[in-house]
């Protein structure tokens, strides 16, 4: 064992399990736990400066220290690493087994394997998607299931990593007696096994960067990525990222972002629903703030349109991919007519993207990368729109703040979001991270806008359409009528998963101000059943 590591889980670790966590691997692991660690806290304490700023009423606006980067026209970023000059079509989701198989034969032209929120966190999943990778890049991972058997393609999708954010923890894993960062856990492993096989065949380590929301965030993964070249000797600026614009002060600092990350970059990626969530929580001071059903939080309401045409604009300023989001709708294969509806919202959501002016959008089902496909070929001819300058576009600080949404807060709308809460709880305690409700795809993200809305609308006393003002015994009344339809919608869930999650909803919705991430809060009962101590994780229980 490596002087300092500890694996705290009594979950079995087996061969090929054991291949991941060798000692040269977690002696990597170490040294950047050690050389990033107390960077990572420091920038973890800054945002939470940053949010009591907001909540004295500061309000968020581009950084005046950086506005020579801003006005600069000459920088920059990479060109475009091999495989991803072209990525009109990216799928994305979890990293199991079958999952990796599937999204990287779908036809699209990248597959984002994602150890966030399609993930739920369990030591097994983590490390298993860990193989998974593996196996996938050295074309071993097929594998026979219920008498089907999954083999991979002869020009798979190209791959994308996108490890979990900084603010988590993993916990099963400590270093001098400190759990390391599931960002540096999860990039340590992917980069330590696979990124010279990558480049052997013609690729490279490239990621997706979650959840950042000021740019020496991005300066500690340059550092990180410098650090990784060197550690392994491959050269400087083989690494390849896209930061997902997903935070609210993230849009105030998109191209003080790309800066940083400027000879590693690869774009920026509208994360939509995390935005939403993160536009929420980050106003949660402001009653002017408050938004109706998530359905009216549209892309072309005011402050999300702002967002995504800023993001556009500085992507091409700077020659680097503006990646659209996720459309959240699945195939019906029941209902042909219901079907019919929901694929059209995703072919106009694409073609609103195309038309903005983005390089490519995501798809969260194989099935739909036609759809999407098909609406990029017919309005995109190139392999990107780097050309489209967007030089139209004048964004304020007031634009990207106008919380002017048409819409009402209805009781469909609370009761959706009850529903989505407590299934997609109940699903990620159970280990599973993305889940289908009423034919749209849920994640971290989209169930994080249902908790905080919840809150959102009791906290400041908002009304129904009806006119009866929202309270938490409304809540509560809703969620004792939902909780018992759960295990219809969200099969896989346990009976003792949903009561946990009842109970976390409850208390989240009495709360002065909404906790910063679910994933934070229920993370110690995966940490449980992996068979780790409590002191190794900072219980919210």
């Amino acid at each position: 064992m490596v002087a300092g590591v500890q694996i705290h889980t009594k979950v079995a670790v087996h061969s090929p399990q054991s291949d991941i966590l060798t000692e040269d691997a977690l002696d990597f692991l170490a040294a950047l736990h050690r050389t990033f660690e107390s960077t990572r806290h420091s920038l973890l304490v800054a945002r939470d400066i940053a949010q009591r700023r907001f909540d004295s009423g500061v309000p968020l606006d581009f950084p005046p220290e950086t506005a020579h980067i801003r006005a600069e026209p000459s920088w920059h970023c990479a060109p475009p690493a091999p495989g991803l000059e072209d990525r009109r079509v990216e799928i994305t989701g979890p990293t199991d087994r079958k999952m990796v198989i599937n999204a990287l034969n779908s036809g699209a032209k990248t597959f984002m394997a994602d150890f966030e929120d399609s993930s739920a966190p369990t030591f097994a999943n983590m490390i298993n998607g860990q193989v998974n990778l593996r196996d996938a890049i050295k074309r071993q991972i097929d594998f026979e299931s219920g008498g089907k058997r999954y083999k991979l393609s002869e020009k798979p999708a190209v791959l994308i990593v996108r490890p979990r954010g900084w603010h988590l923890d993993e916990t099963r894993i400590t270093v001098d007696n400190t759990p390391i960062s599931g960002s540096l856990f999860d990039f340590g492993l992917y980069f330590y096994h696979n990124a010279k096989e990558l480049i052997k065949r013609g690729s490279g380590p490239y990621f997706y960067l979650p959840k950042m929301e000021h740019y020496l965030e991005a300066r500690l993964w340059n550092d990180v990525f410098l650090f990784s070249q060197s550690y392994i000797g491959i050269p400087h600026n083989t690494i390849r990222a896209t930061v997902l614009i997903e935070t609210l002060p993230a849009a105030f600092q998109m191209e003080e972002i790309l800066f940083e990350l400027r000879n590693h970059s690869a774009g920026l990626n509208c994360g939509r629903w995390d935005y939403i969530f993160s536009a929420i929580k980050k106003r949660r001071a402001d009653r002017s703030a408050v938004l109706p059903d998530r359905k009216d939080v549209t892309m072309t309401v005011p402050f999300m349109d702002s967002y995504v045409r800023l993001l556009i604009q500085t992507c091409h300023r700077r020659k680097v991919a503006a990646m659209g989001g996720m459309s959240a709708q699945i195939p019906i294969k029941d209902d042909p007519q219901a079907n019919q509806v929901a694929m059209d919202k995703v072919r106009a959501d694409k073609l609103r993207e195309v038309t903005a002016g983005h390089d490519g959008t995501w798809i969260a089902h194989p099935l739909i990368n036609q759809i999407a496909r098909k609406v990029f070929d017919e309005n995109m001819l190139g392999p990107n729109q780097y050309h489209v300058r967007r030089e139209d576009v004048k964004v304020a600080a007031a634009d990207l703040l106008n919380a002017s949404v048409p819409g009402k807060i209805t009781e469909d709308g609370i009761r959706s979001n009850v529903s989505v809460a407590l299934a997609y709880c109940g699903a990620w305690i159970g280990g599973n991270g993305c889940i289908p409700v009423n034919y749209l795809m849920e994640d971290a993200a989209t169930a994080e806008i249902a908790r905080v809305q919840l809150w959102q609308w009791v906290k400041y006393g908002a009304r129904v359409d009806s006119g009866e003002q929202i309270t938490t015994q409304y809540v509560d009344h809703i969620i004792a009528e939902q909780a018992p339809g759960i295990k219809k919608i969200a099969p896989g869930v346990k009976e003792n998963h949903l009561e946990i999650a009842k109970k976390y909803l409850m208390e989240q919705i009495r709360q002065q101000w909404p906790s910063e991430f679910l994933t934070s809060d229920l993370m110690p009962y995966l940490t449980m059943a992996d068979g780790v101590e409590d002191k190794w994780y900072r219980s919210s229980l």
